[in-house]
């Protein structure tokens, strides 16, 4: 594991700090970008509120309480500037097509077809959930933090956490038993 992941050392000069925040950038840059997509759905917003993360990161790195990972504190500063890029009206929303059209070609069997196809269908169903329980899916499946770092990285109790996961996957297993009976 990178030695950043946990605590860097507090830097002693603005040339050291700006050493780390580079560090920052490279090891943690796309995981920022992509949670502040996965939060506004917005593919330019994810590039503004990411740039608005690592310069908050520079400007308060000095603050940094060191009570959490530094991975939870970015993805705490990006969850708050994504929530209030989203109240002030900001969001462009893009279509569900758009944000799941593969970028590539897949090898052509069957099985590696429908496996694509089922995460994609989970996963649009998982972009469909309200905010509250999308965000813990996200933390739990694509960054893999515990439930103690989810709780903190959101401000809400240990509890809160337990029920908006539980609820989070009811919604996605009832949307998924609609699928099927569609079909």
């Amino acid at each position: 594991m990178n030695h950043l992941s946990h605590h860097p050392a507090q830097p002693s000069n603005k040339d050291e700090l700006k050493t780390v925040l580079n560090n920052l950038m490279l090891t943690y840059g796309q995981d920022v970008w992509n949670y502040a997509l996965f939060l506004t759905k917005s593919k330019h917003l994810a590039d503004d509120i990411s740039q608005e993360v690592f310069l908050k990161a520079f400007i308060n790195y000095d603050d940094f309480r060191k009570e959490s990972s530094v991975k939870t504190w970015l993805l705490r500063i990006t969850r708050n500037i994504s929530i209030n890029h989203m109240k002030t009206n900001f969001l462009r929303k893009v279509t569900l097509m758009d944000f799941l059209s593969p970028k590539g070609t897949y090898p052509s069997t069957e099985k590696e077809v429908l496996d694509k196809f089922a995460v994609n269908q989970v996963w649009g169903i998982v972009i469909q959930l309200p905010r509250i329980y999308r965000e813990v899916i996200v933390l739990e499946a694509h960054y893999d933090l515990s439930d103690q770092e989810m709780a903190s990285l959101l401000g809400i109790s240990l509890g809160a956490l337990k029920s908006r996961l539980h609820r989070a996957r009811m919604k996605i297993e009832q949307e998924l038993e609609a699928l099927k009976n569609e079909e």
